[in-house]
Protein backbone atom coordinates (compact mmCIF):
# COMPACT_ATOMS: atom_id res chain seq x y z
CA UNK A 1 0.00 0.00 0.00
CA UNK A 2 1.57 3.51 -1.02
CA UNK A 3 2.56 5.82 1.52
CA UNK A 4 0.86 8.56 -0.44
CA UNK A 5 -1.91 9.17 -2.82
CA UNK A 6 -1.31 11.39 -5.67
CA UNK A 7 -3.44 14.39 -4.89
CA UNK A 8 -5.47 15.10 -8.58
CA UNK A 9 -3.09 14.74 -11.45
CA UNK A 10 -0.12 15.66 -9.01
CA UNK A 11 0.52 19.12 -11.33
CA UNK A 12 -1.95 21.25 -11.09
CA UNK A 13 -3.61 22.98 -8.11
CA UNK A 14 -6.30 25.59 -7.46
CA UNK A 15 -5.64 28.38 -4.40
CA UNK A 16 -8.28 26.76 -2.58
CA UNK A 17 -7.55 23.28 -2.42
CA UNK A 18 -5.74 21.54 0.15
CA UNK A 19 -3.38 18.67 0.01
CA UNK A 20 -3.97 16.50 3.21
CA UNK A 21 -0.47 14.57 4.87
CA UNK A 22 -1.62 11.31 3.51
CA UNK A 23 -1.50 12.69 -0.58
CA UNK A 24 1.53 14.57 -2.35
CA UNK A 25 1.78 16.14 -5.47
CA UNK A 26 4.34 14.57 -8.08
CA UNK A 27 7.84 14.21 -7.01
CA UNK A 28 9.32 17.31 -8.57
CA UNK A 29 6.75 19.37 -7.09
CA UNK A 30 6.91 17.54 -3.46
CA UNK A 31 10.41 17.99 -3.94
CA UNK A 32 10.06 21.82 -4.35
CA UNK A 33 7.89 21.85 -0.93
CA UNK A 34 10.45 20.27 0.56
CA UNK A 35 13.03 22.47 -0.07
CA UNK A 36 10.89 25.73 1.08
CA UNK A 37 10.13 23.82 4.41
CA UNK A 38 14.33 23.04 4.38
CA UNK A 39 14.95 26.58 3.61
CA UNK A 40 11.90 27.87 6.83
CA UNK A 41 13.79 25.25 9.19
CA UNK A 42 18.06 26.62 8.55
CA UNK A 43 17.59 29.79 10.57
CA UNK A 44 16.13 28.10 14.08
CA UNK A 45 18.72 24.84 13.31
CA UNK A 46 21.65 26.55 12.89
CA UNK A 47 20.68 29.53 15.61
CA UNK A 48 20.49 27.73 18.36
CA UNK A 49 23.45 25.25 18.24
CA UNK A 50 25.44 28.48 17.66
CA UNK A 51 24.22 30.44 20.37
CA UNK A 52 24.19 27.51 22.70
CA UNK A 53 27.62 25.60 21.62
CA UNK A 54 26.46 22.75 20.23
CA UNK A 55 28.02 21.32 16.35
CA UNK A 56 25.61 23.04 14.01
CA UNK A 57 26.93 19.77 11.48
CA UNK A 58 25.05 17.30 14.02
CA UNK A 59 22.47 19.68 15.40
CA UNK A 60 21.37 18.92 10.98
CA UNK A 61 21.75 15.27 11.03
CA UNK A 62 20.02 14.37 14.24
CA UNK A 63 17.17 16.75 12.95
CA UNK A 64 16.67 15.27 10.25
CA UNK A 65 16.91 11.84 11.82
CA UNK A 66 14.64 13.21 14.06
CA UNK A 67 11.87 14.33 11.61
CA UNK A 68 11.66 10.79 9.98
CA UNK A 69 11.72 9.02 13.63
CA UNK A 70 8.74 11.52 14.38
CA UNK A 71 6.69 10.53 11.13
CA UNK A 72 7.12 7.10 11.39
CA UNK A 73 6.11 7.60 15.29
CA UNK A 74 3.23 9.26 14.28
CA UNK A 75 2.35 7.00 11.35
CA UNK A 76 2.66 9.19 9.21
CA UNK A 77 -0.55 11.26 10.27
CA UNK A 78 1.30 14.72 11.90
CA UNK A 79 3.07 16.62 9.52
CA UNK A 80 5.90 18.32 10.58
CA UNK A 81 9.86 19.62 10.93
CA UNK A 82 11.34 18.79 14.08
CA UNK A 83 14.10 21.57 14.40
CA UNK A 84 16.21 23.11 17.10
CA UNK A 85 13.80 24.28 20.38
CA UNK A 86 14.32 28.19 21.43
CA UNK A 87 13.21 27.10 24.69
CA UNK A 88 16.77 25.40 25.59
CA UNK A 89 18.98 28.05 24.17
CA UNK A 90 19.00 29.84 28.33
CA UNK A 91 19.42 26.50 30.23
CA UNK A 92 22.03 25.03 27.60
CA UNK A 93 23.85 28.25 27.04
CA UNK A 94 24.33 28.88 30.72
CA UNK A 95 25.83 25.29 30.62
CA UNK A 96 28.47 26.14 28.23
CA UNK A 97 30.96 26.11 30.82
CA UNK A 98 30.13 22.32 31.60
CA UNK A 99 30.89 21.58 28.56
CA UNK A 100 29.14 19.66 25.62
CA UNK A 101 29.02 16.05 27.22
CA UNK A 102 26.71 17.69 29.81
CA UNK A 103 24.81 19.69 27.75
CA UNK A 104 23.72 16.58 25.94
CA UNK A 105 23.15 14.89 28.83
CA UNK A 106 20.76 17.22 30.03
CA UNK A 107 18.97 16.86 25.96
CA UNK A 108 18.68 13.30 26.56
CA UNK A 109 17.56 13.36 29.81
CA UNK A 110 14.33 16.31 28.50
CA UNK A 111 14.05 13.74 25.45
CA UNK A 112 13.10 11.03 27.77
CA UNK A 113 10.87 12.72 30.48
CA UNK A 114 9.56 13.83 26.96
CA UNK A 115 8.59 10.76 26.05
CA UNK A 116 7.67 9.17 29.10
CA UNK A 117 4.53 12.11 29.33
CA UNK A 118 3.48 11.24 26.15
CA UNK A 119 3.32 7.94 27.08
CA UNK A 120 1.33 8.37 30.37
CA UNK A 121 -1.37 10.88 27.59
CA UNK A 122 -1.19 7.34 25.65
CA UNK A 123 -2.26 5.13 28.08
CA UNK A 124 -4.67 7.54 30.02
CA UNK A 125 -6.06 9.17 27.21
CA UNK A 126 -6.65 12.87 25.41
CA UNK A 127 -8.80 13.70 28.25
CA UNK A 128 -5.51 14.25 30.30
CA UNK A 129 -4.44 16.26 28.23
CA UNK A 130 -8.08 18.31 27.61
CA UNK A 131 -7.58 18.75 31.53
CA UNK A 132 -4.13 20.27 31.72
CA UNK A 133 -4.07 21.80 28.37
CA UNK A 134 -7.18 23.15 27.17
CA UNK A 135 -8.00 24.62 23.98
CA UNK A 136 -7.39 28.41 25.36
CA UNK A 137 -3.98 27.14 27.06
CA UNK A 138 -2.82 25.58 23.65
CA UNK A 139 -4.10 28.56 21.60
CA UNK A 140 -2.02 30.47 23.98
CA UNK A 141 1.18 28.81 23.27
CA UNK A 142 1.20 28.60 19.93
CA UNK A 143 0.26 32.37 20.25
CA UNK A 144 3.12 33.49 22.56
CA UNK A 145 5.47 31.09 20.30
CA UNK A 146 5.12 33.28 17.18
CA UNK A 147 5.18 36.55 19.66
CA UNK A 148 8.39 35.48 21.10
CA UNK A 149 9.97 35.21 18.10
CA UNK A 150 8.73 38.00 16.05
CA UNK A 151 11.36 40.25 17.30
CA UNK A 152 14.25 38.08 15.68
CA UNK A 153 12.78 38.50 12.08
CA UNK A 154 12.30 42.34 13.46
CA UNK A 155 16.09 42.45 13.84
CA UNK A 156 17.08 40.63 10.95
CA UNK A 157 14.57 42.87 9.05
CA UNK A 158 16.04 46.19 10.08
CA UNK A 159 19.58 45.11 9.29
CA UNK A 160 18.54 44.67 5.51
CA UNK A 161 15.62 46.93 4.97
CA UNK A 162 15.77 47.13 1.02
CA UNK A 163 16.46 43.19 0.81
CA UNK A 164 13.47 42.56 3.34
CA UNK A 165 11.36 44.79 1.00
CA UNK A 166 12.33 43.07 -2.24
CA UNK A 167 11.70 39.40 -0.30
CA UNK A 168 8.46 40.34 1.12
CA UNK A 169 6.88 42.29 -2.26
CA UNK A 170 7.98 38.62 -4.17
CA UNK A 171 6.18 36.96 -1.23
CA UNK A 172 3.18 39.19 -1.68
CA UNK A 173 3.26 38.82 -5.66
CA UNK A 174 3.12 34.98 -5.79
CA UNK A 175 0.23 35.11 -2.28
CA UNK A 176 -1.93 37.35 -3.72
CA UNK A 177 -1.38 37.77 -7.60
CA UNK A 178 -0.61 33.98 -8.70
CA UNK A 179 -2.55 30.95 -8.84
CA UNK A 180 -1.97 27.57 -8.53
CA UNK A 181 1.79 26.49 -7.36
CA UNK A 182 4.00 29.78 -7.95
CA UNK A 183 1.45 30.78 -5.18
CA UNK A 184 2.48 27.61 -2.67
CA UNK A 185 6.12 28.06 -3.62
CA UNK A 186 5.94 31.69 -2.87
CA UNK A 187 8.02 31.83 0.16
CA UNK A 188 11.26 29.39 -1.60
CA UNK A 189 10.72 32.01 -4.85
CA UNK A 190 10.99 35.28 -2.28
CA UNK A 191 14.10 33.52 -1.02
CA UNK A 192 15.85 33.03 -3.95
CA UNK A 193 14.74 36.23 -5.42
CA UNK A 194 16.33 37.97 -2.30
CA UNK A 195 19.37 36.03 -2.49
CA UNK A 196 19.61 36.60 -6.19
CA UNK A 197 19.56 40.41 -5.65
CA UNK A 198 22.31 40.53 -2.81
CA UNK A 199 24.76 38.51 -4.72
CA UNK A 200 23.98 40.74 -8.04
CA UNK A 201 24.25 44.08 -5.39
CA UNK A 202 27.20 42.94 -3.48
CA UNK A 203 25.31 42.64 -0.62
CA UNK A 204 26.57 39.15 0.66
CA UNK A 205 28.59 39.29 4.09
CA UNK A 206 32.31 39.06 2.74
CA UNK A 207 32.96 36.56 6.20
CA UNK A 208 29.78 34.37 4.73
CA UNK A 209 30.93 34.46 1.14
CA UNK A 210 34.85 33.63 2.45
CA UNK A 211 33.77 30.75 4.94
CA UNK A 212 31.83 29.20 1.79
CA UNK A 213 34.69 29.27 -0.55
CA UNK A 214 36.99 27.72 2.46
CA UNK A 215 34.21 24.91 2.97
CA UNK A 216 35.13 21.64 1.78
CA UNK A 217 32.15 19.56 -0.19
CA UNK A 218 32.27 16.59 1.83
CA UNK A 219 32.82 15.80 5.69
CA UNK A 220 31.45 13.73 8.62
CA UNK A 221 29.13 15.61 10.97
CA UNK A 222 30.89 16.20 14.40
CA UNK A 223 29.47 13.68 17.00
CA UNK A 224 29.63 14.09 20.96
CA UNK A 225 28.92 11.62 23.90
CA UNK A 226 26.31 12.65 26.90
CA UNK A 227 26.87 13.00 30.47
CA UNK A 228 24.65 13.19 32.63
CA UNK A 229 24.86 16.20 35.33
CA UNK A 230 22.14 16.72 37.96
CA UNK A 231 22.73 20.75 38.00
CA UNK A 232 21.85 20.66 34.23
CA UNK A 233 19.27 18.33 33.80
CA UNK A 234 17.48 20.46 36.46
CA UNK A 235 17.68 23.60 34.85
CA UNK A 236 16.42 22.11 31.63
CA UNK A 237 13.11 20.62 33.98
CA UNK A 238 11.20 24.21 32.97
CA UNK A 239 11.63 23.65 29.11
CA UNK A 240 10.61 20.67 29.17
CA UNK A 241 7.10 21.71 30.00
CA UNK A 242 7.22 24.21 27.23
CA UNK A 243 8.31 21.31 25.03
CA UNK A 244 5.04 19.94 26.13
CA UNK A 245 3.04 22.16 25.49
CA UNK A 246 4.48 23.07 22.17
CA UNK A 247 4.14 19.23 20.99
CA UNK A 248 0.31 19.16 22.16
CA UNK A 249 -0.50 22.79 21.25
CA UNK A 250 1.01 21.57 17.75
CA UNK A 251 -1.01 18.19 17.12
CA UNK A 252 -4.07 19.89 17.86
CA UNK A 253 -3.48 23.22 15.37
CA UNK A 254 -2.28 20.93 12.79
CA UNK A 255 -5.84 18.60 13.34
CA UNK A 256 -7.80 22.28 12.99
CA UNK A 257 -6.10 23.31 9.80
CA UNK A 258 -6.53 20.11 8.41
CA UNK A 259 -9.62 19.58 9.35
CA UNK A 260 -9.48 16.21 11.00
CA UNK A 261 -9.22 14.64 14.43
CA UNK A 262 -5.35 14.39 15.68
CA UNK A 263 -6.12 14.33 19.48
CA UNK A 264 -5.68 10.31 19.36
CA UNK A 265 -2.42 11.14 17.82
CA UNK A 266 -1.77 13.95 21.01
CA UNK A 267 0.71 10.93 22.77
CA UNK A 268 2.52 10.07 19.76
CA UNK A 269 3.60 13.48 18.32
CA UNK A 270 4.79 13.64 22.66
CA UNK A 271 6.83 10.07 21.92
CA UNK A 272 7.77 11.03 18.55
CA UNK A 273 9.01 13.89 19.59
CA UNK A 274 11.05 12.60 23.09
CA UNK A 275 12.51 10.04 21.01
CA UNK A 276 13.55 12.06 18.95
CA UNK A 277 15.55 14.82 21.17
CA UNK A 278 16.99 11.80 23.48
CA UNK A 279 18.51 10.19 19.36
CA UNK A 280 19.70 13.91 18.89
CA UNK A 281 20.98 14.06 23.04
CA UNK A 282 23.08 10.44 21.97
CA UNK A 283 25.11 12.03 19.21
CA UNK A 284 25.11 15.86 19.43
CA UNK A 285 22.78 17.78 18.45
CA UNK A 286 20.45 20.22 20.19
CA UNK A 287 16.79 19.49 21.98
CA UNK A 288 14.13 19.33 19.00
CA UNK A 289 10.40 20.40 18.61
CA UNK A 290 8.43 21.01 15.87
CA UNK A 291 9.32 24.55 14.18
CA UNK A 292 6.64 27.85 13.57
CA UNK A 293 8.26 28.31 10.81
CA UNK A 294 7.26 25.08 8.83
CA UNK A 295 3.53 25.54 10.53
CA UNK A 296 3.54 29.22 9.00
CA UNK A 297 4.51 27.52 5.39
CA UNK A 298 1.67 24.83 5.67
CA UNK A 299 -0.44 27.72 6.69
CA UNK A 300 0.09 29.84 3.92
CA UNK A 301 0.84 27.14 1.31
CA UNK A 302 -2.21 24.61 2.66
CA UNK A 303 0.02 21.61 1.10
CA UNK A 304 0.17 19.28 4.56
CA UNK A 305 1.54 16.37 2.81
CA UNK A 306 4.16 14.73 4.74
CA UNK A 307 5.91 13.68 1.87
CA UNK A 308 7.33 16.91 1.78
CA UNK A 309 8.30 16.79 5.08
CA UNK A 310 10.09 13.67 4.24
CA UNK A 311 12.57 15.31 1.79
CA UNK A 312 13.01 18.50 4.12
CA UNK A 313 14.41 15.99 6.57
CA UNK A 314 16.56 13.78 3.92
CA UNK A 315 17.61 17.15 2.81
CA UNK A 316 18.66 18.44 6.08
CA UNK A 317 20.77 14.73 6.49
CA UNK A 318 22.17 15.47 3.70
CA UNK A 319 23.15 19.48 4.26
CA UNK A 320 25.15 17.85 7.42
CA UNK A 321 27.52 16.19 5.92
CA UNK A 322 28.03 18.99 3.09
CA UNK A 323 29.64 22.15 5.09
CA UNK A 324 29.78 23.73 1.47
CA UNK A 325 26.27 23.84 0.95
CA UNK A 326 25.69 24.47 4.49
CA UNK A 327 27.90 27.69 4.34
CA UNK A 328 25.95 28.58 0.87
CA UNK A 329 22.92 28.71 3.20
CA UNK A 330 24.65 30.54 5.75
CA UNK A 331 24.96 33.39 2.74
CA UNK A 332 21.64 34.42 2.89
CA UNK A 333 21.17 37.53 3.90
CA UNK A 334 19.93 38.58 7.36
CA UNK A 335 17.18 40.76 5.07
CA UNK A 336 15.81 38.05 3.28
CA UNK A 337 16.04 35.57 6.19
CA UNK A 338 13.93 38.12 8.30
CA UNK A 339 11.40 38.89 5.48
CA UNK A 340 10.62 34.99 5.55
CA UNK A 341 10.29 34.66 8.86
CA UNK A 342 8.66 37.88 9.58
CA UNK A 343 5.70 36.26 7.24
CA UNK A 344 5.96 32.70 8.94
CA UNK A 345 5.69 33.72 12.34
CA UNK A 346 2.74 36.05 11.45
CA UNK A 347 1.23 32.86 10.21
CA UNK A 348 1.77 30.82 13.35
CA UNK A 349 0.16 33.32 15.54
CA UNK A 350 -2.72 33.29 13.42
CA UNK A 351 -2.51 29.68 14.22
CA UNK A 352 -3.05 30.20 17.45
CA UNK A 353 -5.76 32.79 17.17
CA UNK A 354 -7.58 30.14 14.63
CA UNK A 355 -7.25 27.42 17.03
CA UNK A 356 -9.17 29.85 19.72
CA UNK A 357 -12.01 30.35 17.31
CA UNK A 358 -12.58 26.72 16.47
CA UNK A 359 -12.25 25.95 19.52
CA UNK A 360 -14.86 28.48 20.60
CA UNK A 361 -12.96 29.80 23.62
CA UNK A 362 -14.65 32.44 25.33
CA UNK A 363 -11.78 35.17 25.71
CA UNK A 364 -15.06 37.21 27.47
CA UNK A 365 -13.98 34.73 30.43
CA UNK A 366 -11.76 36.31 32.72
CA UNK A 367 -10.10 33.53 33.01
CA UNK A 368 -9.76 32.67 29.80
CA UNK A 369 -8.70 36.64 28.67
CA UNK A 370 -6.19 36.48 31.72
CA UNK A 371 -4.03 33.43 30.09
CA UNK A 372 -4.48 35.26 26.47
CA UNK A 373 -3.05 38.26 28.17
CA UNK A 374 -0.36 36.70 29.66
CA UNK A 375 0.42 34.65 26.36
CA UNK A 376 0.25 37.89 24.10
CA UNK A 377 2.69 39.99 26.78
CA UNK A 378 5.33 37.30 27.62
CA UNK A 379 5.47 36.71 23.53
CA UNK A 380 5.97 40.12 21.98
CA UNK A 381 7.91 41.62 24.96
CA UNK A 382 10.10 38.32 25.57
CA UNK A 383 10.41 39.54 29.33
CA UNK A 384 13.58 37.73 30.94
CA UNK A 385 13.68 36.70 34.02
CA UNK A 386 16.99 36.25 35.85
CA UNK A 387 17.47 32.89 38.61
CA UNK A 388 20.80 33.48 39.95
CA UNK A 389 23.06 33.50 37.16
CA UNK A 390 20.30 31.69 35.00
CA UNK A 391 18.16 33.96 32.50
CA UNK A 392 14.62 32.40 31.62
CA UNK A 393 13.32 34.38 29.15
CA UNK A 394 9.50 34.92 27.82
CA UNK A 395 9.17 31.75 25.87
CA UNK A 396 9.61 30.05 29.28
CA UNK A 397 8.39 31.38 32.14
CA UNK A 398 5.69 32.56 30.24
CA UNK A 399 4.66 29.11 28.63
CA UNK A 400 4.78 27.89 32.44
CA UNK A 401 2.66 30.40 33.65
CA UNK A 402 -0.36 29.90 31.23
CA UNK A 403 0.03 25.95 31.74
CA UNK A 404 0.41 26.13 35.34
CA UNK A 405 -1.68 29.72 36.20
CA UNK A 406 -5.01 28.58 34.42
CA UNK A 407 -5.79 25.09 36.50
CA UNK A 408 -4.86 27.54 39.12
CA UNK A 409 -7.20 30.35 38.22
CA UNK A 410 -10.05 27.85 37.28
CA UNK A 411 -9.84 26.19 40.41
CA UNK A 412 -9.67 29.36 42.19
CA UNK A 413 -12.62 30.64 40.73
CA UNK A 414 -14.61 27.43 41.27
CA UNK A 415 -13.48 27.08 44.94
CA UNK A 416 -14.86 30.77 45.30
CA UNK A 417 -18.33 30.08 43.58
CA UNK A 418 -18.75 26.84 45.87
Amino acid sequence: MALWTVHGDGRRLGNDEVVHPDERLSWPLTVGMGLQHLAAMAAATVLVPTLTGLPVSATLLFSGLGTLLFLLITRNRVPGYLGSSYAFVAPLAAARGDGIAAQLGAVLFAGVLLAVIGVAVKALGIRLVDSVMPPVVTGGVIVLIGLNLAPLAGRDVASGPLLAAVTLAVIGVCAMLSRGLLFRLGVLAGVVVGWIVAAVTGSLAAASVTALDAAPWWGFPTLHEPQFRSSVMLAVLPAVLVLTAQSVGYTKAIGAVTGRDLDGHVGDGLIGNGLATALAGIGGGSALTPLGENVGVMALTRVYSTAAYLVAAVGAILLSFSPKVAAAIATVPAGVVGAMTLVLFGMVVMVGVRHWLDSDVDLGDPVNLMVAGAAVVAGAANLTIRVGSLQVPGIVWGSVLIVLGYPLLRTLRTTRRA
